[in-house]
């Protein structure tokens, strides 16, 4: 399923809430999460990461991954955080929205 403009930093960070993670990790996480619906491929991923670093809601630095290859991980900023509400409270209000107009039954 392809993911919605827009919602991908959204679910990055989300993902990075619950802790520092390389990319391949981010990935697989938001894939079991989302019971394989969502699949994130790899060159957007990287383009929201390094993004999300530029804005400073995220920080990076390397380390040995668990087959002790070398790899880039990110973490949350405080910033990031405080974007993580925000953005979490539109998407909400958004699919609220929508879900009114979806889910009205037809006279």
């Amino acid at each position: 399923m392809d993911l919605m403009k827009g919602t991908l930093d959204a679910m990055v960070l989300k993902t990075l809430s619950w802790g520092p993670m390389h990319g391949y990790g981010v990935t697989r996480w938001i894939r079991g999460r989302t019971d394989g619906e969502l699949d994130v491929e790899d060159a957007a991923l990287y383009q929201a990461l390094h993004r999300l670093e530029r804005r400073g809601w995220v920080e990076s630095e390397w380390g040995l991954s668990e087959n002790n290859r070398k790899a880039k991980y990110y973490r949350l900023t405080k910033e990031g955080r405080r974007r993580l509400r925000e953005e979490v409270r539109t998407i909400r209000r958004y699919t609220d929205a929508m879900w009114k107009v979806l889910g009205a039954e037809a006279s």
